[in-house]
């Protein structure tokens, strides 16, 4: 496995500290980020995933605990749109250069506006996804926001 990916390569150009954390991928798994947090022992809200959406017809990128779901009002709502929906996994894959399942929301192919859950900022450090499958990074969540140039946003289901 390697510890370079576009993702830490980012982070490192940006000079952001963070950890890298390998794992076993599974990708049988139901839920990859919770599969991923399992195998590292830590607490899935802490376990963050990335999801590709549009809203509006247009990629966006959210990173929300991987134990919850994204309201497509919310999401919609805080890019000013009127809807949203899950971006197709081709054109996810497409957009930021990352496979399914190892998608970051550090150093994608094309930059998409970003949203970061509100709750990442419970924690000292979350667990994203480091660019490729069995990889997650621990980064401090202001760290996170400031080189995505993303916002803290309630965008969780109910």
């Amino acid at each position: 496995m390697s510890k370079t990916t576009a993702a830490t390569a980012a982070l490192q150009k940006a000079g952001i500290a963070f950890d890298l954390h390998p794992y076993a991928y599974d990708p049988d798994a139901p839920r990859v980020g919770l599969q991923a947090a399992e195998a590292l022992g830590v607490d899935p809200s802490q376990t963050f995933k990335t999801l590709m959406a549009e809203v509006d017809g247009k990629g966006v990128c959210v990173v929300v605990p991987s134990d919850g779901e994204v309201s497509m009002k919310k999401l919609a709502a805080h890019f000013k749109g009127k809807s949203a929906q899950m971006m197709k996994v081709p054109e996810a894959e497409k957009v930021t250069g990352f496979k399914v399942g190892g998608i970051s929301p550090f150093g994608q192919r094309k930059t998409h506006p970003t949203a970061i859950d509100e709750t990442a900022q419970l924690y000292d450090r979350i667990y994203i996804n480091a660019g490729q499958r069995g990889l997650l990074l621990s980064i401090a969540p202001d760290a996170a926001a400031h080189v995505l140039n993303a916002g803290y946003v309630d965008v969780m289901a109910e």
